[in-house]
């Protein structure tokens, strides 16, 4: 969980040139037919229950991050106090309100992560690109943050990639499992290059969340239940 000094820097926002409520911001006509279409999911007088949606909509439109002018305009069509809008920016983690690498790499740090070199992996990376946590690489391709449990407990530790490259049209955000700093490091070289690392685990010996190296039980089909012959009564 973030301590009080993340919480209160997240939920603070100070006017910058390229942040602040007098820049302009609108969705592209592709988003405003996606905006029209994701309202429709919600009845008419709860049509404020699309904030989060919209908001990543925002976010993706705008190369991984949320400018307090795009939050604005979630607020205007949905009509929502910006207030009410801006309190679901800072709450949820997955929402960045400063600027971040086309490609966003996110460390998962709860407890088995963790235990299995969570941190490791992290400073792989970090030392690899050069940076420190939540800042971008001088070439806006890459930035590094941490993430809470993301479920993949089975094959940790892992990392995310959320690929803001191609805009909200082609945006991705995969899981990589079973990483290892060696291993990290290739993805994002891979990454780099403009190519595809395989998503999932990185684990040759695993198939998807099974056993490494193969199942030890279940090997057969399970026999089914008894069952009491009705037609016999």
């Amino acid at each position: 969980m973030f301590g009080i000094a993340e919480v209160a820097r997240r939920a603070a926002h100070l006017d910058s040139p390229d942040n602040n409520p007098n820049m302009p911001w609108d969705f592209t006509e592709a988003n405003k037919e996606r905006v029209k279409e994701i309202i429709t999911h919600y009845p008419s007088n709860y049509k404020q229950s699309a904030v989060i949606s919209l908001l990543d909509l925002a976010q993706q439109q705008h190369g991984g991050w949320l400018p307090v002018s795009a939050m604005n305009k979630v607020a205007e069509v949905l009509e929502m106090a910006p207030i009410r809008v801006f309190e679901v920016a800072t709450f949820y983690s997955m929402f960045n309100r400063t600027k971040v690498g086309k490609y966003h790499l996110l460390v998962c740090g709860t407890t088995p992560c963790m235990i299995r070199g969570s941190r490791d992996i992290e400073g792989a990376i970090l030392k690899h690109l050069g940076v420190k946590r939540n800042e971008v690489t001088k070439d806006g391709m890459f930035s590094v943050g941490e993430m809470e449990c993301m479920g993949c407990c089975v094959n940790a530790p892992m990392v995310a990639v959320a690929d803001y490259t191609k805009g909200s049209e082609g945006f991705t955000y995969n899981y990589y499992e079973d990483v290892t700093p060696k291993r990290v490091v290739e993805i994002v070289e891979m990454l780099r290059r403009g190519e595809t690392p395989p998503v999932g685990t990185q684990n040759p010996e695993r198939i998807k969340a099974g056993p490494a190296g193969g199942n030890t039980t279940l090997l057969s089909e399970p026999k089914p239940p008894p069952c009491r012959d009705l037609d016999s009564s």
